[in-house]
């Protein structure tokens, strides 16, 4: 496991489980990092870093989604020496239900769970609501969404050269988005959790009943205070809302 592709901002000796997290469009695993004061005691956090930034900054951004999926496949196999929970949040959801059912139809090792947030089923195809941002928007308008839904501190956008980087980031992860095409049948059997905010406006009305039809197991809904990125408290917090890292609670179905 190399540590530029699967960070881990406070290492545990021995962990029962580790929470492996796939980056959403234009972030990084260090947006994770703050995980690391939530998480139930012998639970890890690793967090997937794409080529192209952070540790891997002098690597080239991926072309399109399928070789991304291939990079985080090969970050998550890497991973997997202990049990573990796979999330992804926007992008990185779908990113984790594509890595989840590729694992599955490869043979495992399975997640005890599979948690998705703020991410519309994949397999209604990449609509226009999904493409948010798009990537006909000017850089200032980039930077506005940044600043208004992302998590980059003001030092960063406020900086130029640090600006552009970000923006440069999150041009090549719209790319990289903008080509994902859904596999016909692709599903997984581990417990699926879905988290979405009450008032995010990329979210399809339709997103439980969508995302159930590619979960063959035990399935769960959480709605949550906020937008895309939740409220400040609820995503500073977030992983004490994932079942399966809650020795009190399991992944359970949703009420019909």
């Amino acid at each position: 496991m190399k540590d530029t592709v699967v960070v881990r901002p406070r290492r545990v000796a021995d962990p029962t489980t580790r929470l492996i997290c796939l980056g959403f469009c234009g972030g990084g695993a260090g947006s994770y990092g703050p995980w690391a004061d939530s998480l139930p005691a012998g639970v890890e956090l690793a967090a997937i870093c794409y080529p192209g930034r952070e540790g891997r900054f002098t690597e080239p951004f991926a072309d399109d989604w399928d070789t991304l999926v291939e990079d985080a496949l090969s970050a998550v196999h890497s991973a997997t020496d202990t049990r573990y929970v796979l999330f992804g949040h926007s992008m990185g959801g779908w990113m984790a239900f594509d890595v989840a059912s590729r694992i599955e139809e490869l043979g495992g090792p399975l997640p005890d769970a599979l948690v998705v947030s703020a991410a519309n089923a994949p397999s209604r195809g990449l609509t226009p609501q999904d493409m948010f941002p798009a990537r006909h928007e000017s850089d200032d308008q980039l930077t506005d969404w940044m600043r208004t839904f992302g998590l980059l501190p003001a030092h960063v956008l406020d900086d130029p050269d640090l600006g552009e980087i970000a923006v440069e980031l999150m041009r090549a992860d719209i790319r990289v988005r903008d080509t994902f095409r859904y596999r016909e049948g692709a599903a997984v059997s581990v417990p699926v959790q879905i988290l979405t905010g009450d008032a995010d406006p990329v979210i399809d009305p339709h997103a439980t009943a969508q995302w159930r039809t590619l979960s063959k197991g035990v399935f769960r809904h959480d709605l949550l205070p906020g937008g895309h990125f939740y409220t400040p408290d609820v995503w500073r917090t977030l992983p004490t809302r994932i079942a399966a890292l809650d020795d009190r609670s399991r992944v359970t179905p949703s009420p019909a």
